[in-house]
């Protein structure tokens, strides 16, 4: 996947990691870059198209493939951290964190897949997070979202690749954005690195781009005991 020339669609391209990946991929050369959001009225970006775009509307979906059929490279990073835990928390910002990040990433990826298709396969950036291989308390619904997700992005790369669609999932940890301001983590990835780590990944034809040590140690942690891992991760 080269993306010089390509046409881009990220979606959650307002703020944040997403606006970083629309404004680079103007960089770096894309002949058109599709910026998305629930509100369109809050992307500004010259020279990038801004589209209507809420994932969890399947008729905004629709309605999103039918006006960007020129897509090559797809870029799911709408998501949202409502906080939650699965015991007590929320129950109808639970199923918003699963109907965000794994209905709403299924819906964009079956509606953009024959676009793809159509133009000669492209390529497909899921992102994802350290939390699809862990948990945490007050970041349950969110990691269970992001493991449907994980899961999601194994699936379809085997589903697409008939199609010559290349799918890479990217792992990051904290990154400093609104999602994560207030909470006090660090260390945080700036939006910018991530963005420009995972379309090297891209063009360098990777299937899973892990950003930050700390998310390279969570995946290297599945092989071991579980309560290793969480005898450390409290400690």
């Amino acid at each position: 996947m080269r993306i010089p020339g390509s046409t881009a669609l990220v979606t959650g391209a307002n703020r944040g990691i997403g606006r970083h990946f629309a404004r680079q991929l103007l960089d770096r050369g894309a002949a058109k870059v599709y910026a998305t959001a629930r509100d369109p009225e809050g992307v500004d970006l010259p020279g990038a198209h801004v589209l209507r775009l809420d994932v969890t509307d399947p008729a905004s979906v629709t309605a999103a493939a039918r006006a960007a059929g020129d897509v090559t490279l797809l870029v799911n990073n709408a998501g949202i951290n409502t906080g939650q835990n699965l015991v007590t928390g929320d129950l109808a910002k639970i199923r918003l964190e699963m109907d965000t990040h794994f209905y709403g990433t299924l819906e964009v990826v079956r509606a953009f897949a024959p676009v793809l298709a159509a133009n000669g396969g492209g390529a497909i950036v899921n992102v994802l997070s350290a939390l699809s291989w862990f948990s945490a308390p007050g970041t349950s619904a969110y990691a269970a979202a992001k493991a449907a997700q994980w899961s999601l992005t194994n699936g379809i790369r085997l589903e697409l690749a008939g199609q010559g669609t290349q799918v890479t999932a990217l792992h990051l940890g904290t990154a400093d954005t609104d999602m994560i301001a207030g909470t006090g983590l660090e260390p945080l990835n700036q939006p910018g690195d991530v963005a420009r780590a995972a379309l090297d990944g891209v063009e360098a034809g990777e299937l899973e781009v892990v950003v930050d040590d700390w998310s390279a140690h969570v995946k290297a942690s599945l092989a071991g005991d579980p309560a290793a891992f969480y005898r450390d991760l409290a400690g």
